[in-house]
């Protein structure tokens, strides 16, 4: 049994897998697919093939330069849609792309067909997913390795705040081109411990405002860090969801969390202990308005979130 990407254990060796290899590199499908042709654009150093979007993903190098392909319309171990959805939610990701200016976001770089699949090409960003759940056997295995979150965690208190910094910078830029983000959460921050980078990735789901919940409980999304909103039919996705998902993360990012069987169990975000929280009660005050369950009594934006996140910083 393995732990699912949203905390859910399933029994792997009820799918059928193909194993493949390519520059010594594995990589495991559901199905036959024939992934050669990415030869011709250089050499394969990293696989990404354990996700429930149904992409794959490769990392590649052409003359010391490095680039992600991600590609859809394969069947990979742990997919959670169909082909067509997958392959029309990487195409619509383009655009997305184009219309969202932010400096740590990662750089699209083209789009093509290829072999009745959806390639996106981006440059390759150095790092570690801060919550890279197809590295999780490993971690069981090889108790010694210290996963991302953890590492980060014990990054001095400037550098965590550094990212925070940028992370709200990101969401600000995502409601000003009139964006929504929807399933962002800590797989979609890429942290380079050894340059102090950091890099945000995955925005295929994000919405054009106005939006709403039109999925219930099965909106996209992390159970860990839900707003109440994501789990209600009908109900209005918006800047103050967008508050409350940034709130959650930052939350994360300054505590010990102790929590997150719970917050799978009632299928949304818990907010975590003073007891333990990094910074001030100051500080942990504004996080629990941000990540209030009545959307009311969240801050108006997230400007003025980070503003007064900020001040109490201070």
């Amino acid at each position: 049994m393995i732990l699912g990407i949203d905390g859910y254990s399933f029994d792997r060796r009820s799918v059928e897998m193909v194993v493949k290899q390519m520059d010594n590199i594995s990589y495991k499908l559901r199905e036959e697919q024939d992934f050669s042709w990415i030869s011709d654009y250089g050499h394969v150093f990293s696989v990404i093939d354990e996700t429930g979007s149904g992409c794959i993903s490769f990392g590649v190098e052409k003359d010391s330069k490095k680039y992600f392909f991600k590609i859809a319309g394969a069947k990979t171990v742990e997919v959670e849609v169909s082909c067509e959805e997958s392959f029309k939610l990487l195409k619509e990701s383009v655009q997305k792309y184009k219309d969202i200016k932010d400096d740590n976001l990662i750089k699209y770089v083209d789009s093509f067909m290829k072999n009745d699949c959806f390639v996106v090409i981006y440059e390759f960003a150095e790092g570690e997913c801060l919550f890279d759940h197809w590295n999780f056997d490993k971690y069981k295995k090889e108790n010694i390795i210290d996963t991302p979150s953890n590492r980060f965690k014990k990054l001095p208190l400037e550098k965590k705040l550094d990212v925070i910094e940028k992370l709200f910078m990101f969401f600000e830029n995502v409601i000003d081109s009139n964006y929504v983000a929807v399933d962002f959460y800590d797989s979609s921050i890429i942290y380079d411990f050894e340059n102090d980078n950091v890099t945000f990735c995955d925005i295929d789901l994000f919405r054009k405002m106005p939006t709403k919940n039109d999925l219930g409980k099965d909106y996209f999304g992390t159970k860990r860090l839900k707003a109440p909103e994501e789990n209600e039919l009908g109900a209005i996705i918006d800047e103050k969801t967008n508050e409350f998902t940034l709130g959650a993360i930052i939350f994360d990012m300054l505590s010990e969390v102790k929590n997150n069987d719970d917050r799978y169990k009632l299928g949304m975000f818990i907010q975590n202990s003073i007891d333990d929280f990094e910074l001030s009660n100051d500080v942990h005050n504004v996080l629990l308005k941000a990540t209030s369950y009545d959307r009311n009594e969240r801050y108006n934006t997230i400007k003025e979130f980070h503003n007064e996140f900020n001040k109490n910083i201070r």
